[in-house]
């Protein structure tokens, strides 16, 4: 009985701090790694940098994409000052180092795969309330 409780008890301390996460610190934790993490080799940086931000889980399909920006979060929240787009969304002035992850294959149930490409892009984000609340792609800069 007391196993139970206590696996409720971190269930719940969980969800509670699941909550009480903001927007901006959801963004945050599944888009931002600087400095970049250092030491992990290419073939597994997206597995374990996903594993490590809570972005995939045991038990829940695995993410078809995910970027991580290696841009400090002033120089994204810079981004929510510039003119948004005819979408409404608001990019990025310069070129920043990223690595987009994506699930190899077919794979959509743990363990999850993925397949990392580091490039240089422009940043497009939604914006509420001055900060960066979503990542709604990323593009090359002008040749």
């Amino acid at each position: 009985m007391a196993a139970w409780t206590l696996c409720m008890v971190l269930v719940l301390a969980a969800l509670e701090g699941a909550a009480s996460e903001s927007r901006y610190e959801k963004f945050l934790r599944q888009h931002v790694d600087y400095p970049q993490t250092p030491t992990l080799a290419a073939h597994r940086y997206c597995e374990t940098m996903l594993a490590r931000r809570r972005v995939t889980a045991p038990g829940r399909p695995c993410k078809p994409s995910n970027t991580f920006v290696h841009a400090s979060a002033e120089e994204l929240v810079a981004a929510c000052t510039q003119e948004p787009d005819e979408t409404g969304f608001h990019s990025t002035p310069t070129a920043m180092t990223l690595t987009a992850c994506r699930v190899r294959g077919g794979n959509t149930r743990p363990p999850c795969a993925y397949r990392a490409k580091q490039v240089q892009h422009h940043v497009r984000v939604s914006c509420l309330n001055g900060l960066p609340v979503h990542l709604a792609g990323t593009y090359p800069p002008p040749q």
